[in-house]
């Protein structure tokens, strides 16, 4: 038994408008799992079939628009990162984050029960080439709570022998660095994310393009990012094993409404699929907001629902 968690940046519940590329866009596997339905608001707090599609507040009893450093503190540890600031922190994590995350990061919880975690994403060399001078730079929740955790991160040789991931999820933006990585179709990074899932309780993948799309108010990419997305979910959900589970979650809307530049105050989607889902969907829906995302998961794992 075990999860992959795909965390996705500034995907909220829109409505069901021009503005929104997750209703206009073709996504026919979403909709495949969700009864016929696009991934809005409308769709949301009902079990499927084959997934549950769960509304999550992100928030937090702030005032002011969610940001990602808060945001991605919650979901990655459990602790109301905005509350503990009294404000939203966007970018990287301040120090007061670092430690919460240090602390009580994902990964660093999973070792405590004796689970063993993993971060896919792949990293370009000059990452490694800072770590080396020691960990002191800004970096992202998902960097930070693998390194408290004291996992390795994997390497654009990791990727190229299919043993990771590059956040865009096809590789298409390292070749555009100019880095001589193979071009991946969705399919195919699906199919790799699978075959490493299957050596741990826990993967993490992270995809940002979305937010991204969503700060340009690039149409055209955000199409293209939403049927990219669609496309990858259909690879790692027709090989997921019969036992395991897959969670997408974000931190904050954003590309969900492409009427505006910022992020929105929209619920974000917890969709779960898997049979063996009940438990997490419960923990979930109990809470209502993405700091359930973490404690869920472990006792999920766990196998305890007290």
């Amino acid at each position: 038994m075990s999860v992959i968690v795909l965390f996705v940046d500034g995907v909220g519940l829109g409505e069901r408008n021009e503005n929104n590329p997750f209703f206009t866009s073709a996504t026919p596997f979403i909709s495949s799992i969700l009864d016929g339905r696009k991934m809005t608001k409308e769709a949301a707090g009902k079990d499927y079939k084959y997934a549950s599609l769960i509304p999550l507040d992100a928030g937090l009893g702030v005032p002011g628009l969610p940001q990602s450093a808060t945001g991605q503190t919650a979901l990655f540890s459990g602790v109301n990162g905005a509350k503990l600031l009294g404000y939203h922190l966007n970018g990287f994590p301040n120090k007061i984050l670092r430690q919460v995350l240090s602390e009580y990061g994902l990964f660093t919880q999973l070792q405590k029960k004796l689970l063993k975690g993993t971060f896919a994403n792949a990293y370009r060399p000059d990452f490694f080439d800072e770590l080396k001078q020691g960990f002191k730079g800004y970096y992202s929740c998902s960097t930070l709570i693998t390194y408290f955790g004291g996992l390795p991160f994997r390497s654009l040789d990791d990727l190229g022998r299919g043993e990771a991931l590059y956040m865009d999820i096809t590789n298409t933006v390292l070749r555009r660095l100019g880095f001589a990585v193979p071009l991946f179709t969705p399919q195919e990074a699906g199919k790799i994310l699978i075959e490493i899932a299957g050596r741990f309780d826990l993967t993490l993948f992270e995809h940002f393009l979305t937010d991204i799309a969503g700060h340009n108010l690039d149409k055209a990419l955000a199409l293209e990012t939403v049927k990219k997305l669609d496309a990858f979910l259909e690879a790692v959900l027709q090989d997921l094993p019969q036992d395991d589970l897959f969670l997408m979650i974000s931190d904050h809307g954003n590309l969900e409404d492409l009427s505006q530049k910022g992020h929105t105050q929209n619920p974000v989607p917890a969709l779960v699929v898997g049979k063996q889902r009940a438990l997490l969907v419960e923990l979930l829906a109990k809470s209502g907001s993405i700091t359930a995302v973490t404690p869920a998961l472990l006792k999920y794992l766990a196998g305890n629902g007290d």
